[in-house]
C-alpha cells in the first residue's frame, strides 16, 4: 500500500498531465487521475472517467478512493462569470464532498490564476494593477471564479482539517492537446500554417505586450511547485504565484519563436490585431498541412485557442509576478521562457502534431 495517493483532477489537461508525470518522476505515489477522457499512454496513472458537472455519477466514480491529495486542476467556461462562479464551485465541491466523511485528504491544491489580479473574462484588464503582482493584493470588487475557487477549499479546509494551497500561474506554456488555454499549441499550429502557406507571421497583440516586460509559467515548473507546496509543512494554506522566475519581450521572443519554425517575422501594425480573427479561416490551411504532412488527425479548433491567446497578448499594461514568497520558503525553481515554448514545439512535433 502507497502511503501517498494522488488524485491529479483534470489529468489530461496542460498543469494536471504535468502534476501526474513530475509525481510518477518522484515515485513512491499511487496515482489516480480524473478526467472526461482516459489519457493516452499514462500507463502509470489509474485512470477514472468521469464529468464533474454530473454530480451524482460523478461521486460514485469516485466513492472508493480515498486520496492523500487532491490536484484540483481542471476548470469549465459558462455564458457568463455568474455561471462560471456556479459551474466551478460545484465542481471543486463535488470532489471534496466526496471525501469529507472519510478523513483521508491530508491537502488539496486548486490551481487558478493572473485573473486574481486582472479580473474575470468578460471584465478582463479593464484595471491598472500594480506590478510585479503580490499574492497580498487585495481581490477586485467585482466576483470572479477564481475567488470562488478559493473560497470554497478554504471552506472545505476549516471544517475538515486538511491543508490547502493556491497556485496563481500566469499564461501557461506546456504541452496538452484540447486544452482551453494553450498559448504553446495556438502560437505552434499558427507559425506552421504560416511557414505552409507563405503568410506573415505577425504579433497579434497589444503594444504594451510587444515592448513591455511580461513573464509566464511553464507548466512543468507550476506541477514541481503545486507538489512541493503539498508537501512543505510551512507552505500549508497559502497562496502562491507561479511564474517562470524571469522576464521577457514578446518583441524579442516572436523572432525567437519564428526562428524556431525558419519563418520570417511580419511587420507589427503598431495595434493589437485578433489573433482569433486571423486564424478564423485557416482550418482548411490546417487540414491541408495535416494531410500533406501526415500528421495526426487534429482539428485546428482542438489544438489552438486564439481567444485566449488573445487575452493574453491583449493586455494593455506589463505583467508580471512576483515569486518571492514561494522563493522565501525553499521553492526556487527556475525556467528559461524560450527553451519552454521550443520544448513544447518539440513534443508536438515528436507526437507529429505540427510538421
Amino acid at each position: 500500500m502507497y502511503q501517498k495517493r494522488a488524485l491529479v483532477v483534470g489529468a489530461t489537461g496542460i498543469v494536471g498531465l504535468n502534476v501526474a508525470e513530475h509525481l510518477r518522476d518522484l515515485g513512491g505515489w499511487e496515482i489516480h487521475g480524473a478526467s472526461r477522457r482516459p489519457p493516452a499512454g499514462a500507463s502509470y496513472m489509474i485512470s477514472h472517467t468521469l464529468d464533474l458537472l454530473d454530480r451524482e455519477r460523478a461521486l460514485e466514480a469516485l466513492a472508493e478512493l480515498a486520496p492523500t491529495h487532491v490536484y484540483y486542476c481542471t476548470w469549465t467556461l459558462g455564458k457568463d462569470e455568474d455561471a462560471n462562479i456556479r459551474l466551478n464551485s460545484g465542481m471543486l465541491k463535488t470532489v471534496l464532498d466526496a471525501f469529507a466523511d472519510k478523513g483521508c485528504v491530508e491537502h488539496v491544491s486548486v490551481v487558478t490564476g493572473t485573473k486574481h489580479y486582472l479580473g474575470p473574462f468578460e471584465d478582463y484588464a479593464k484595471n491598472s494593477p500594480v506590478t510585479p503582482f503580490r499574492e497580498d493584493a487585495p481581490r477586485l470588487e467585482k466576483m470572479n471564479f477564481y475567488y470562488a475557487l478559493e473560497d470554497v477549499v478554504m471552506d472545505y479546509a476549516s471544517r475538515f482539517g486538511f491543508g490547502w494551497s493556491v497556485h496563481r500561474s500566469h499564461t501557461i506554456i506546456g504541452y496538452a492537446v484540447g486544452n482551453l488555454m494553450n498559448i504553446g499549441a495556438t502560437l505552434g499550429t499558427y507559425a506552421s500554417i504560416c511557414r505552409d502557406t507563405g503568410r506573415p507571421f505577425v504579433f497579434p497583440g497589444h503594444p504594451s505586450a510587444w515592448n513591455g516586460l511580461n513573464d509566464i509559467t511553464d507548466a512543468r515548473l507550476l506541477a514541481k511547485q503545486i507538489v512541493w507546496a503539498s508537501l512543505e509543512p510551512n507552505a500549508r494554506n497559502e497562496a502562491f504565484n507561479a511564474a517562470n522566475g524571469d522576464v521577457f519581450r514578446w518583441k524579442r521572443l516572436w523572432g525567437e519563436i519564428a526562428d524556431y519554425f525558419a519563418i520570417e517575422v511580419g511587420d507589427y501594425p503598431g495595434e493589437f490585431n485578433s489573433l482569433d480573427k486571423r486564424m478564423k479561416d485557416m482550418g482548411p490551411d490546417w487540414d491541408r498541412l495535416v494531410d500533406n504532412h501526415s500528421l495526426q488527425p487534429n482539428k485546428l479548433e482542438r489544438l489552438a485557442s486564439p481567444w485566449h491567446t488573445d487575452l493574453d497578448l491583449g493586455r494593455p499594461m506589463e505583467c508580471v509576478n512576483s515569486m518571492n514568497k514561494s522563493r522565501a520558503l525553499g521553492f526556487c525553481v527556475s525556467q528559461d521562457t524560450t527553451q519552454s515554448f521550443i520544448a513544447v514545439f518539440d513534443r508536438m512535433r515528436a507526437e507529429r502534431i505540427i510538421p
